[in-house]
């Protein structure tokens, strides 16, 4: 059900991006890093989707292309992972650079990123190893545009709320915005980009 939404991307948000199709509808897409796909704003797009239901919501989950999307499906089916903590991952992370982690066992890797401590690392690693298979670099789906560019501030001020959105400590991020400050970004994707690097470095 629902495995792609295609139509104009309309709004960004740290969390989620709103694609609204022909008809009119405005659909709600929680994303691994809403900013990559800024460049795209007003722009027709196609997301790979995944519809998640839980007892209290419904919750569509999207992304740039079908191996991403298998990468978080997989994921998700690990004791210990939830789609939050999935995204996170995959915001930093391709496909292809966790499953050689989970190929190589490499738990320190994993460990790097939010919500993920030994015992859950361990866990991806055991569920994982021999499930996943390296593939090719799926090409984006969406189409380029020419991004907009804002104000440094306003920039630096959406990729903290990106990075707090993906479960990120405050003290974490006080440390990530000394270091964006002192670099020039052209979007907030470049800057979100920057900082899930400091972080896992």
């Amino acid at each position: 059900m629902y495995a792609y939404i295609k139509g104009k991307l309309t709004q960004l948000f740290p969390t989620h991006v709103v694609v609204e199709t022909s008809n009119g509808i405005g659909y709600e897409i929680q994303t691994p890093n809403s900013y990559r796909f800024q460049k795209y704003l007003d722009n027709d797009v196609q997301i790979h989707t995944s519809l998640i239901v839980r007892e209290d919501a419904q919750l569509l989950y999207g992304f740039s292309n079908e191996d991403e999307k298998e990468m978080f499906l997989s994921l998700i089916k690990v004791t210990g992972i939830g789609p939050k903590s999935a995204l996170a991952i995959l915001a930093t992370s391709t496909p292809n650079e966790v499953k050689r982690a989970i190929e190589n066992e490499n738990d320190a890797y994993l460990t790097k990123f939010p919500g993920i401590g030994k015992k859950t690392a361990r866990q991806i690693v055991l569920d994982l190893k021999g499930k996943v298979q390296i593939t090719e670099e799926d090409a984006n789906t969406l189409l380029q545009v020419d991004s907009q560019g804002s104000s440094h501030n306003q920039t630096i001020q959406e990729a903290m709320l990106a990075l707090e959105a993906l479960g990120y400590s405050k003290r974490e991020l006080a440390k990530v915005e000394k270091t964006l400050n002192k670099q020039s970004f052209d979007t907030v994707d470049e800057a979100v980009k920057a900082g899930l690097q400091t972080l896992v470095s």
